[in-house]
């Protein structure tokens, strides 16, 4: 029996590319919208799924082992960007980001946590970002909440080693994706003390997204992963100076660090 593939998130971006590629390599692949009747012509069958509603969670997972007698992979995807100086972030959309980008992928994780013990296998994809290694400026409540599913996964990883359940995380950079459409931008307030720099940053920013590799890269990576017994906790997926810039920070004094980022960031 091929493996059933669970993708939060599937209705575009790299979730829709994942996807595909899965369902073309044999795998029975099930991806999640808030709204799939929005995408008739999705090639993998969508199910109905808020991150941030218990009830909509809960109620995907019941409808997926209705289906299937297995849940063999998940890949946390879904997620949503958010930009702004940190004084000027609504407190609202702070939550909110939190609530989609950690909050949603630990209470999904917890829902099929049950089946995946009672079958003695299961493997759990974070897709997280680089940007989780670092405090970037203008993108600080992303970082932190990518972040913190990084450390959350370390520790998911060592609990469930005796289920025989695995866990990683796939830290992507910029990929060519509608990431930056569907991200909650701060507006650029015009008696702001951060106009100059904020506006300047999110241009630079939104470049980088439309410059992005090809999502099929995301995809090439992560079939790898489902096909490893024992992934590593970590795979980074990104252009060169995205994935060195993690190392330049640990090995560098964080003044030398900061100071380079300020300076690409032209503050």
């Amino acid at each position: 029996m091929s493996k059933v593939v669970l993708i939060t998130g599937g209705s575009s971006g790299i979730g829709k590319t994942v996807g595909e590629f899965l369902q073309n390599k044999g795998y029975r692949v099930y991806g999640t919208s808030r709204n799939p009747d929005r995408y008739p012509d999705s090639k993998i069958e969508l199910l109905a799924l808020d991150v941030t509603d218990l009830d909509s969670i809960s109620n995907c997972v019941k409808l997926l082992l209705d289906k299937e007698d297995s849940i063999d992979v998940l890949i946390n995807n879904a997620g949503a960007g958010i930009t702004g100086p940190i004084e000027e972030t609504p407190d609202i959309e702070i939550k909110r980001n939190f609530e989609t980008n950690l909050f949603g992928p630990i209470n999904i994780i917890k829902a099929v946590l049950p089946k995946m013990r009672a079958q003695n296998s299961g493997l759990v994809i974070n897709v997280t970002s680089i940007a989780g290694y670092m405090g970037l400026p203008y993108r600080g409540i992303y970082c932190a909440s990518k972040g913190a599913l990084e450390l959350i996964t370390e520790t998911f990883r060592m609990e469930l080693k005796s289920f025989n359940i695995e866990m990683t995380n796939v830290a992507p950079g910029d990929f060519a994706t509608n990431i930056a459409m569907g991200r909650f931008h701060a507006p650029v307030l015009e008696n702001s003390p951060y106009k100059k720099w904020y506006g300047d940053a999110l241009k630079l920013m939104n470049t980088h997204v439309d410059e992005g590799k090809d999502p099929q890269v995301m995809a090439d990576i992560i079939y790898k992963i489902i096909l490893i017994d024992k992934p590593k906790g970590r795979y980074k997926v990104g252009e060169f100076m995205q994935k060195f810039s993690i190392v330049l920070k640990r090995i560098l004094p964080n003044k030398v660090f900061e100071k380079m980022l300020m300076k690409y960031y032209k503050l």
